[in-house]
């Protein structure tokens, strides 16, 4: 059986009448950028996320971006982040004028590691960037209690973690602000680019908002240098119909992981652990195996399609050689990049489909025997 690492075909079919009312509502008030569409999603965010306001914005690392900014974060800072995790939150703090501090993981789970957060600091970091990476919750009580021993603030990187929860409690809401970003592949997609900035702060939502708005906070009026970052009318339109979705969407994706979890049953297969005060929503699901090109194409030989996240960490990127950071530098790191091979998980997975990636991944031969 050929299973897609991705599908947004099950989905599509259930919300297409939806989405294609909410197109034509849109193109019949030709108002197209900071309408009712943007204004209605952005309260309807916030209440799913459990915060005050919510700002749309173009993308996820714009979030991060016009947070950072917004708070005041800028050239000569220092900014913790994780070693392992998409480059876009590093480039958040680099395009803030400031510079990334990385922080190794917690390999079980592939998310920072908060024991290891005090050993990076010194008297230039101006905040905490922890990413709730493939959907898994980062242990936030340990991260805020760092955080709150130092005075730091902390920004939320919620790219791959719509309704993923801490203790019941939503992430995205533990931090002074949080980003989100709505590219289509995420488990709340839009049909384009798209973000959203959540914070409880009034004064950081409206600065945020009006840098996202090209510094200004009226018309011709223009308080910062600033960006061109919105949220659109039509994108707005479209989260809009998949929001009151979301919950059953992180509902099917955790089924389709607690059969991977329970079931696939190989030595040389390392899968990610759960913590019991984490709700995960599944976004990415992450094996590691030291065999993993080989694994990969066994799969691929069996119709099973499947992805990395990410091949070469973001110390090694070429984009990033001037901090001289060498090979080894972030061995933890390292390891996942050479290890991690992500299973096929979306939306709508038949138990058919699920049943054929288990059986072969079990099937893979053990240590290259046929």
């Amino acid at each position: 059986m050929k299973v897609p690492f991705v599908s947004f075909l099950p989905l599509e079919r259930e919300l297409g009448a939806e989405l294609r009312a909410a197109f034509e509502r849109v193109l019949a008030r030709s108002w197209y950028i900071g309408g009712e569409e943007d204004a209605a999603f952005e309260r309807a965010f916030a209440r799913a996320v459990g915060v005050d306001h919510c700002v749309g914005v173009g993308n996820g690392l714009d979030a991060l971006l016009l947070i950072l900014k917004a708070m005041g974060v800028g050239a000569g800072d220092e900014v913790i982040v994780p070693s392992n995790t998409f480059i876009a939150t590093a480039l958040a703090v680099t395009y803030a004028g400031a510079k990334p501090v990385f922080v190794e993981p917690v390999p079980e789970t592939f998310n920072l590691d908060p024991a290891r957060i005090e050993a990076a600091l010194f008297p230039r970091t101006k905040a905490i960037l922890p990413v709730h990476l493939y959907g898994q919750p980062c242990d936030m009580d340990a991260v805020m209690d760092v955080a709150n021993r130092h005075g730091l603030p902390v920004v939320e990187d919620c790219a791959q973690a719509h309704g993923a929860c801490w203790r019941g409690r939503p992430v995205g809401s533990f931090g002074l602000a949080a980003g989100f970003s709505f590219y289509p592949g995420k488990n709340l997609g839009a049909l384009g680019d798209a973000g959203a900035a959540v914070t409880n702060d009034a004064a950081l939502a409206e600065k945020t908002r009006a840098l996202g708005n090209y510094g200004s906070d009226r018309k011709y009026h223009h308080l910062y240098q600033g960006h061109n970052s919105r949220l659109d009318e039509l994108q707005a339109a479209f989260l809009s119909v998949k929001l009151p979705h979301l919950a059953r969407i992180g509902e099917d994706r955790r089924r389709t992981a607690a059969r991977y979890l329970s079931e696939i049953r190989h030595p040389e297969v390392i899968l990610p652990a759960v913590r019991p005060e984490a709700t995960p929503v599944w976004h990415i699901f992450a094996i590691r195996c030291a065999r993993r090109a080989e694994l990969e194409a066994f799969l691929k030989a069996e119709g099973i399609e499947t992805g990395r996240h990410y091949p070469i960490p973001m110390h090694l990127q070429p984009c990033y050689a001037s901090l001289g950071l060498p090979e080894g530098a972030f061995p933890l790191a390292e390891e996942i990049s050479r290890t991690e091979l992500s299973l096929p998980m979306y939306y709508g997975m038949t138990p058919e489909e699920v049943s054929a990636v288990i059986d072969a991944v079990n099937r893979f031969p053990r240590g290259g025997q046929p």
